[in-house]
C-alpha cells in the first residue's frame, strides 16, 4: 500500500498528535523528538512551544517545510559581522555603515546586532553602531578581550566621533559593560551617554516595542 503523506490528510495529522504523547508526556517518533529538541534550542522556546513548532511542520507541505530549512541553511551560510560594527550583513562592510547620509560622529553600542534592528525600526537614530556581541560577566567568564572592545576603541581612535552612546542592556551584565566602557572612552575626549532608563530594569532592549526604545534614546544622560 502507498505510504500516506502526513500533509495531505487532516485525518492523519489528528491520529499523529494522538500518538505522538503517550500518558507521561513523551514524544514517540525519533523524527519528532529531535525536531522538538532542535527547536527547544531557540531562546524562548519552551517544551510546549517546541511542539506546538513540530506538529505545524508536519502539517505543511512537504514543499513548504523544505524551504524553512533551506532558509535556515541560507542564512548560516551567507551570513556574517561587519567588518565594521559587527552588524549581521552578506557583505564584508554593512548597509548601515556603507551609507554616508548616515551621521558619522555618534556611534551607538548595543550588546547584540539583533539590538540594532529594534534601534532602526524607531527611526530616530540615524548614527552608527557598534555591537559587542554579547556584555561582560566576570561570574561567567566573559571578560573584555571576549567583547568586541577593540575594534569600537579602535573605531574612536581613528577619529571623526563626538559622541558614544551606550545602549547596553538595563541588566546587571549591561550596566558593568556601560561603565568599564564609560571609563575607557572619557579619556579620549569623547563625550559618553547611556540611554534612558524607561526600559525595565533587567529586561532586553531586543524584546522591548518601538516607543519605549525611542523615549529611551531621546532622554539619555551623560555619563
Amino acid at each position: 500500500m502507498k505510504e500516506q503523506d502526513i500533509s495531505s490528510s487532516e485525518p492523519l495529522r489528528t491520529k499523529k498528535r494522538e500518538k505522538a504523547g503517550d500518558q507521561d508526556g513523551k514524544i514517540s517518533g525519533k523524527a519528532l523528538g529531535r525536531t522538538v529538541e532542535a527547536f527547544m534550542r531557540l531562546p524562548g522556546i519552551g517544551r510546549k512551544s517546541a511542539e506546538r513548532l513540530a506538529f505545524a511542520v508536519l502539517g505543511m507541505p512537504k514543499e513548504e517545510a523544505a524551504g524553512i530549512a533551506q532558509a535556515i541553511v541560507d542564512l548560516k551560510n551567507s551570513s556574517r559581522y561587519c567588518s565594521e560594527c559587527n552588524n549581521i550583513t552578506e557583505e564584508e562592510i554593512c548597509g548601515i555603515c556603507r551609507d554616508v547620509k548616515r551621521d558619522q560622529t555618534v556611534i551607538c553600542v548595543v550588546e547584540e546586532p539583533s539590538n540594532i534592528l529594534v534601534l532602526e525600526k524607531t527611526g530616530t537614530f540615524r548614527g552608527r553602531y557598534h555591537a559587542l556581541l554579547g556584555a561582560l560577566s566576570p561570574l561567567d567568564g566573559v571578560g573584555p578581550e571576549d567583547l568586541k572592545i577593540d575594534g569600537l576603541m579602535h573605531r574612536l581612535k581613528a577619529g571623526g566621533v563626538n559622541e558614544v552612546i551606550i545602549a547596553t542592556n538595563p541588566t546587571v551584565k549591561g550596566e558593568t559593560t556601560a561603565m568599564y566602557l564609560a571609563k575607557l572612552i572619557k579619556p579620549l575626549g569623547i563625550s559618553v551617554s547611556r540611554i534612558a532608563y524607561g526600559l525595565p530594569v533587567g529586561g532586553d532592549i531586543e524584546y522591548a516595542d518601538e516607543n519605549t526604545v525611542q523615549r529611551a534614546l531621546q532622554g539619555r544622560r551623560e555619563m
